[in-house]
């Protein structure tokens, strides 16, 4: 009982200061958001790399390091129309990395490389939100819309995290993946949706969303949070680690405490930027469904 305390204690005071910090970098931006971006994605492929070595995978850390840090880079300066020009770099140099210092299993390595920086580019859309929008002002404080999206995010995502956790221990019967993450819960899952989407439909009304795209932008973010959650765990699995790494005790790796936003940034961001900011988008969206229930109907 006495380690279970320790463990909590130790899980629940990291939790906090790394909490704290994301959210600090998160309001400063600029070269504070970079920082803790480059520090993140460092080290997380660090530990990616390490794990498939778990698996007998030899992905190269140096092009998945090189083509992470660039991806950052390019988001947090505003070019991100050159992302796709970095990512082609980094296929053509993952099969160059095999081509002319080939190891064992050969596409394996390609395929684990380009994973690798595929990984890395999810959580590049932090930058990408936070420059979103037109300038608001609060307090005599100009800033982006984007950081109103980016708490938004990291709330629901908090929210999502803390309820499963809880309701999971507290409630949780029937098992959400037995294979992939034996701990985790159906009720535990549901718990942490239903308290995501009270906390962003109370946030989007703080930041000037409709009901509706509040409701919309909880419901995918804390799903797809639980998502990446599953699918770090499924790698973690499949190579037979526990953790990612053991830089943040009582968490792991920081892989283990960043993979609720591995899908839930990405895909938020899209759909702010076409269905939130772009009204026009959603029209299209709706005017295509009709013509195909049309067609389907003919």
């Amino acid at each position: 009982m006495a380690v279970l305390n320790a463990l909590v204690k130790n899980r629940v005071v990291t939790g906090f200061i790394m909490g704290v910090l994301a959210f600090a970098c998160i309001l400063a931006g600029g070269k504070f958001l970079l920082a803790l971006l480059l520090i993140f994605i460092i080290v997380a492929s660090k530990e990616y790399t390490d794990i498939l070595k778990n698996k007998g995978f030899l992905p190269f850390y140096k092009v998945i390091f090189i083509i992470s840090v660039s991806m950052v880079l390019v988001s947090a300066s505003g070019y991100n129309n050159l992302i796709p020009l970095v990512l082609l770099i980094g296929t053509i140099g993952s099969f160059l990395a095999v081509l002319f210092r080939g190891r064992q299993p050969y596409i394996a390595n390609v395929a684990t490389t380009i994973l690798g920086f595929l990984i890395a580019w999810m959580p590049c859309h932090v930058c990408l939100i936070r420059q979103m929008g037109s300038d608001v002002s609060l307090f005599n404080i100009t800033f982006k819309q984007g950081l109103y999206f980016l708490l938004f995010i990291f709330f629901v995502i908090m929210f999502t995290d803390i309820a499963a956790y809880y309701f999971g221990v507290k409630m949780g019967k029937h098992k959400l993946s037995p294979v992939i993450s034996p701990k985790k819960t159906i009720e535990g899952a549901l718990a942490g949706a239903i308290c995501a989407i009270i906390a962003g439909l109370i946030i989007g009304k703080l930041i000037g969303l409709s009901l509706f795209q509040s409701f919309m932008l909880a419901f995918i973010v804390t799903v797809m949070a639980q998502l990446g959650d599953l699918s770090e765990s499924l790698i973690k699995r499949d190579a037979g680690v526990k953790d990612s790494g053991h830089s943040l005790p009582g968490h792991g790796g920081f892989l283990d405490r960043a993979d609720s936003y591995l899908f839930s940034v990405p895909v938020a961001y899209y759909y702010i930027k076409y269905f939130i900011l772009s009204s026009h988008t959603f029209y299209m969206t709706l005017d295509l469904i009709k013509k195909v229930l049309n067609v389907i109907a003919s």
